[in-house]
């Protein structure tokens, strides 16, 4: 399903292939022979995502871009099952493992690995040809690689990250209620998407 959002169309190469039941909302580009397989959602807000040359992103997957921090993956990537990608940018050749999760503003590297379940927090540069373990935690710029029982060691570089300043423009200490009234009228802009039918394809 293909679906204007806040003036943006996707946008998707004729050799690509859109599954079915994926959704494509905003501006969203996928790149010569990129596959976004069935159940995935691609959503660009008020900014954009694009996906690479031969691309895959796999069943169930949820990359979202903004305008602050779009969500660019490169040529020759792998995401998973089951992905969560928001915000970041994925550099050519990498793989991102069934359930990993990348936030707003990190990079991951050219060649790097995010084995099941790892983690990049927001903020966070891989170097090129890293890899995360299975079920880890990469933090910092450049990161820190810790397995997830070193909660103190993570904390300390992950407080000065500013995960509320970049994922929700709040200081720590917004109250739930304004913090989810600022994301509920946010998110309100979806009510008036307009879906493109029948799905189109477009030349890049």
């Amino acid at each position: 399903m293909l679906i204007e959002h806040r003036g943006g169309r996707p946008v998707v190469d004729p050799s690509a292939y859109v599954a079915p039941t994926a959704v494509l909302c905003g501006d969203v580009r996928v790149g010569p022979d990129a596959r976004v397989l069935f159940g995935a959602v691609l959503s660009a807000e008020d900014g954009h995502v694009s996906v690479g040359a031969r691309s895959v992103v796999m069943e169930n997957s949820v990359i979202r871009g903004r305008r602050q921090h779009p969500a660019v993956v490169g040529d020759d990537v792998l995401v998973g099952p089951h992905v969560h990608l928001n915000g970041a940018r994925v550099e050519s050749g990498s793989f991102l493992a069934t359930g990993a999760a990348v936030f707003p503003g990190a990079v991951i590297g050219a060649g790097s690995e995010v084995r099941v379940h790892g983690v990049v927090h927001v903020n966070t540069v891989l170097p090129q040809g890293s890899m995360v373990p299975i079920g880890w935690i990469a933090v910092g710029d450049p990161a820190s690689i810790l397995p997830p029982d070193q909660h103190d060691q993570i904390w300390a570089i992950q407080e000065g990250l500013d995960f509320p300043g970049t994922v929700y423009g709040t200081s720590r200490d917004t109250s739930a209620r304004e913090r989810m009234a600022r994301q509920s009228a946010w998110f309100a802009a979806h009510r008036d998407d307009v879906t493109v039918e029948p799905p189109q394809r477009f030349q890049i």
